[in-house]
């Protein structure tokens, strides 16, 4: 949530951002419904003055007549202030419902799009691998090594869920022990989290928990949600707390399970292991002082960075565009991996991003520290380490050979105990 002043003063500002986000939000509203909470909080303030004052008169010595002409005030001081009060908390619920919906701020540097393809490519390692063979995607790997089964998974749960088998579930597990091991080198305080959060948390950290624009799975009656993503947990970790500032930054790798609908997401590039249902994710996420959000966001992204070329995967990094960045982010990078089964000759797919949210998030969970000039909202941001789903089609489809085994990245060799998946033989 952008503080309510600044809305106010930079109401112009508020305003482009809104549409070059291309969301809907009505910044000139929030501004209404703040001057008429401020006057009706005045008006609230100075009745309840007077009814103190016509109080304290009712104590000295009074006519008959005075003391019934104090009484018939006081009385209609009462029904004023109650009426008062009434007004002002509905407006105060329509202020907050209308604030929710206005996004963060977007950073300078933030490229003006509506989609991916307006994205900014800024880094790139290594080339597209090539193959002296016709490559296949993970899908057909998959079932021809007999090391997931999407058949399997569609029977049990439904589409868009699918069971590891074999070496890939080494391989699974080998990632989230990378992944963790590197984190922690680099001073993140490792976390399994809980996979259901309540709604007000959700809301909080920006996500829509009910309601068709929701990617959240709801569990009926209990006022929780399966959680997206561990950045909503470990975010809501900390809500309605007061940091003291020596003990910033504090940073967190959660690992946890994470469900989506992908309400809508269809089409070639959705197929496979890239958009499912569940699928278990390692989470980096940092609070910190306002000044030093933009030092630990380009920390987070070079940590992606370290992580995907030690895997030796060919990947680029591309500056997330207005319309594409989401409510909470001031700026946020995509880590997009090659993947040579997309498409008809290979393709970019995003495999990790890291958002900068500025205070946004921490005002709705009440997150601040202290220092000597009080208290302040601190900032908050979160990275993708590994998403596992997502890493091991890259790992398949980059590392296949022509024989149809799959090459283990030597850095996940001492994780798996083994260094290739063989080919099966019919």
């Amino acid at each position: 949530m952008l503080d309510l002043k600044f809305i106010r003063e930079n109401l112009s500002a508020v305003q482009e951002n809104i549409k070059n986000r291309n969301m809907k939000a009505d910044a000139t509203k929030v501004v209404e419904l703040y001057e008429s909470r401020n006057t009706l909080l005045k008006e609230l303030e100075t009745a309840r003055s007077q009814r103190n004052e016509n109080a304290g008169k009712m104590k000295g010595k009074l006519s008959p007549d005075e003391r019934t002409a104090l009484i018939d005030e006081g009385r209609s001081l009462k029904e004023k202030i109650a009426a008062l009060e009434t007004q002002s908390e509905q407006v105060e619920r329509d202020l907050k419902s209308e604030a929710m919906r206005i996004p963060n701020m977007a950073h300078p540097d933030a490229p003006v799009g509506k989609e991916d393809k307006d994205n900014l490519e800024v880094f790139r390692f290594s080339k597209p691998t090539e193959f002296s063979f016709k490559p296949k995607d993970h899908v057909q790997l998959g079932e021809s090594l007999d090391i997931i089964d999407f058949e399997g998974g569609s029977k049990v749960a439904g589409p868009k869920f699918y069971f590891l088998k074999n070496e890939a579930v080494i391989l699974d597990l080998a990632l989230t022990r990378y992944a963790m091991d590197i984190l922690m080198r680099h001073g993140f305080s490792p976390m399994i989290t809980p996979d259901i959060a309540k709604e007000e948390i959700l809301e909080g950290i920006g996500f829509v928990p009910r309601g068709e624009e929701s990617n959240i799975y709801a569990l009926e009656g209990t006022g929780t949600c399966l959680v997206g993503t561990a950045e909503i947990t470990l975010g809501g970790y900390l809500s309605d707390s007061i940091i003291p500032k020596e003990k910033l930054p504090i940073k967190f790798a959660g690992l946890s399970h994470c469900f989506r609908r992908e309400a809508g997401a269809a089409g070639q590039f959705s197929k496979g292991l890239y958009r499912v249902h569940q699928f278990t994710k390692v989470e980096m996420f940092v609070y910190c002082l306002p000044e030093e959000s933009d030092k630990h966001h380009l920390e987070l992204r070079k940590i992606e960075e370290e992580l995907f070329s030690g895997l030796n995967i060919p990947f680029r990094v591309v500056e997330t565009c207005t319309g594409d960045l989401g409510a909470p982010a001031y700026r946020k990078w995509d880590l997009e991996a090659w993947m040579p089964g997309r498409g008809e000759n290979g393709d970019w797919g995003e495999v990790t991003s890291t958002s900068n949210c500025t205070d946004f998030q921490s005002r709705r969970l009440g997150i601040r520290f202290k220092d000597e000039n009080g208290t302040r909202f601190v900032h908050l941001l979160n990275g993708t380490a590994i998403a596992m789903s997502r890493a091991v089609i890259a790992i398949m489809e980059n590392f296949q050979q022509a024989d149809g085994s799959i090459r283990i990245p030597e850095k996940l060799v001492p994780y798996t105990g083994f260094s290739v998946i063989p080919a099966r033989r019919s």
